[in-house]
């Protein structure tokens, strides 16, 4: 491929499995393992890769050692099991993004298990993204249906992660550190997929096990801020800080934590096999955030001066980024059309929009899990051809960004990418090739 006689989609495509191959719990689980202790190991977990990182412990856990637990993954994320491994630990699926009855019952069996443990015992916490909707138990005063409403609220608010996941933290019995409260006094280890900007364990999964720098305060301004309404009683509790999450200096013993795959490290696969192939490559930064229409009109405006020979990025090469976008939702969910799509569609047809039609760049976002926002496709791809296209379909861009239906845009071009889940989930991969 060093001639870059290539396909431009085939080579994107490459570029993004290598990133999801870099985040395969099995690759990054060995060296970050504890030794097992005098009494027995409990794993615990939640999120999307959950089912993966639970298997790959498993594998590598002493046989002759004992070892059980729960973990809670997304629907239809867990992988098929290698044949001979036996199971050990119980993996349970539940909904994502918005949780249900089946994510707060095997929440409160988690929490369940923690009782009885002794300092001679250890916890193995593995936590991924998606765990902060999978983990559901409603503080006190809320219900399953107010946890949902609220959840579907901040996802349409355009609040970032880690404004979302200080809400969540606050208005829960098991995140922000309660879960590694109630395991003590058992040891605690967390291994963690990172798939926020900045890698910040408190924020991965909304942070069972590690301590809390956020306020009551700070969630309660954020939901004002959005304006997400809450009842007078939880309004009340964040008012008087009854909803206070575990800080350091409050009996807190802080506990190992691990990453053991990160954005940035699928970045720099990715950039490998650029580089490989004769392209230049660049990772702008694993810390992306904003709204993704307009994130996709900064790196079409990247793109365009890298195809004209400006800017910093010698063609022919390929620029990389990662983070978690946001998609405010205009359109009513009650409309006879709502829109369909994720942060990496939306991306896609804001970028597409941008470029009109520029040659010689193409380009692929999708979300690592493999789904983007709550449809099947991980995202979508962009050619210089890609408007002209819809425009014979007799579609505009902008009414389907009016509408946030990226999905609906991309399905009749043949666009999206759908890879199905992944096992894993180090958020937003974003690739545009420039030749």
């Amino acid at each position: 491929m060093n001639n870059l006689s290539f396909s431009p989609q085939a080579l994107l495509g490459e570029l993004f499995n290598a990133a999801v191959q870099r985040a395969l719990p099995l690759h990054n689980t060995a060296a970050c393992l504890p030794t097992p202790p005098k009494g027995r190991t409990l794993v615990l977990g939640a999120g999307k890769a959950g089912g993966a990182m639970a298997q790959a412990v498993e594998a590598l856990w002493p046989l002759d050692q004992p070892l059980s637990g729960l973990v809670i993954t997304r629907y239809h994320h867990t992988p098929p099991r290698p044949a001979g491994l036996p199971a050990r630990i119980e993996v349970v699926e539940a909904a994502h993004p918005v949780p249900d009855a089946a994510g707060l019952a095997a929440s409160e069996r988690m929490l369940a298990l923690t009782q009885g443990l002794t300092k001679d015992d250890l916890v193995l916490c593995l936590i991924s993204g998606g765990g902060s909707s999978l983990l559901t138990l409603p503080a006190q005063g809320l219900s399953l249906q107010d946890k949902q409403r609220i959840n579907r609220d901040l996802l349409h608010s355009g609040a970032n992660i880690t404004e979302m996941n200080c809400v969540r933290k606050h208005l829960s019995r098991i995140k922000g550190g309660r879960l590694a409260q109630a395991c003590a006094p058992a040891q605690v280890v967390t291994l963690t997929i990172s798939d926020v900007p900045g890698d910040d364990p408190s924020v991965i999964a909304s942070g069972p096990t590690v301590c809390d720098h956020t306020t009551c305060a700070d969630a309660l301004a954020i939901l004002q801020r959005y304006r997400i309404e809450v009842s007078p009683e939880v309004q009340a509790a964040l008012l008087s800080g009854a909803l206070e999450t575990p800080k350091l200096g409050m009996n807190w013993h802080e506990q190992p934590v691990h990453l053991i795959a990160t954005p940035q490290q699928s970045l720099q696969a990715a950039a490998q096999v650029a580089r490989a192939a004769g392209l230049n490559a660049y990772v702008l930064s694993d810390e992306i955030e904003g709204e993704s229409r307009e994130v996709g009109k900064v790196h079409a405006a990247l793109a365009r001066a890298s195809a004209r020979g400006l800017g910093p990025f010698q063609k022919p090469c390929v620029i990389l980024s990662g983070g978690e976008t946001t998609v405010t939702v205009r359109a009513s969910a009650s409309s006879a059309s709502p829109g369909r799509g994720g942060r990496a569609g939306e991306f896609c047809l804001g970028l597409a929009q941008a470029l009109q039609g520029q040659p010689g760049v193409w380009a692929l976002a999708a979300d690592t899990d493999g789904i983007d926002g709550s449809e099947d496709n991980a995202g979508a791809r962009v050619a210089p051809d890609t408007l002209a296209r819809a425009q014979a379909l007799g579609m505009k861009p902008s009414a389907y960004l009016d509408r946030n239906d990226a999905y609906g845009f991309f399905e009749p071009l043949g666009d999206l990418v759908i890879t199905g889940p992944t096992f894993t989930n180090v958020n937003d991969f974003r690739a545009l090739l420039v030749l």
